[in-house]
């Protein structure tokens, strides 16, 4: 791909080379040839052929993210169950929710 690119901007150089030696060329005539005939094009090329490369990446990374989230929510989990000791029925204890639901009661 990029063998293509630095062939089309040699052939836009040797253009704008040829107009600014003119005798009716001018060097602001060979570098607006050089960008609008050369780099404008070949960076909507790069653009447009480096998009599925791009999102390769936005995925493995939004991935990594993910996997990341998930090992910090189990590690959490992890550590809230075994703080608690389970009861007879090998559940998790019900202190935590009872010591929640006595701040909201009224007290008589």
């Amino acid at each position: 791909m990029y063998l293509i690119v630095i062939a089309w901007l040699y052939v836009t150089l040797m253009m704008s080379v040829a107009e600014a030696t003119s005798s009716n060329g001018t060097v602001l005539g060979a570098g607006i040839t050089f960008v609008l005939y050369g780099l404008l094009p070949m960076g909507i090329v790069i653009y447009i052929l480096g998009t599925p490369s791009r999102k390769k990446a936005l995925k493995a990374r939004e991935q990594a993210e993910q996997a990341a989230y998930d090992a910090e929510q189990a590690a959490a989990r992890q550590a809230s169950l075994s703080s608690v000791p389970p009861d007879a029925g090998s559940e998790a204890a019900a202190a935590t929710q009872e010591a929640v639901v006595a701040a909201v009661r009224k007290e008589p």
